[in-house]
């Protein structure tokens, strides 16, 4: 009895898991493809500068069947960074985890809003020991960029304080 207990048991699991996961795919829920704007190799400048002061280069590439985003980030000064952008369909909204090596850790989340995607969360400071309010906003742009604009919440003037402008634009396989 106990062998044919387990041959069902396998069986049942050779042929429903295939069934399940085609079932969860990611790609068959729009939500999951809402941030697909910013994925790429990108060159990374101040925004308004004209191209003119490469503050770094990123790469967003799709992870684990199209369901998250991972982020590699370089600076040109030497800093680096990591994030994982995931949609959670439960809660409808995109959360993206955020660490760079001893400088700022960031947990924000949230969605598409007027064609932006626009998270907000918080961002801890590792040399300060200090947490506050932040936003990030990705804007795409006609020409294939991508304006990256975050800002941290200023309580002392009750105002948000402009923390970041990128302009992310396609990298140059020229170079």
């Amino acid at each position: 009895m106990k062998r044919i207990t387990r041959l069902i048991v396998f069986l049942c699991s050779f042929f429903i898991h295939p069934l399940f996961a085609q079932n969860q795919s990611c790609v068959s829920e729009a939500g999951f493809a809402a941030f697909d704007f910013w994925v790429g190799e990108w060159d990374v400048y101040l925004n308004n500068s004209n191209n003119s002061n490469q503050v770094g280069s990123n790469s967003i590439v799709k992870i684990e069947s199209g369901c998250a985003l991972m982020e590699t980030w370089s600076g040109a000064g030497g800093s680096s960074g990591i994030s994982v952008n995931y949609y959670n369909p439960v809660l409808d909204e995109w959360r993206q985890l955020w660490v760079s090596a001893g400088e700022y850790a960031i947990d924000i989340a949230g969605g598409l809003r007027n064609g932006s995607m626009v998270l907000l969360g918080e961002i801890y400071n590792y040399g300060s020991n200090e947490t506050f309010d932040f936003r990030g906003t990705w804007t795409p742009d006609n020409d294939g960029s991508v304006r990256q604009f975050f800002e941290q919440y200023n309580d002392e003037t009750d105002t948000w304080d402009p923390w970041f402008d990128g302009r992310y634009v396609p990298h140059s396989s020229n170079d």
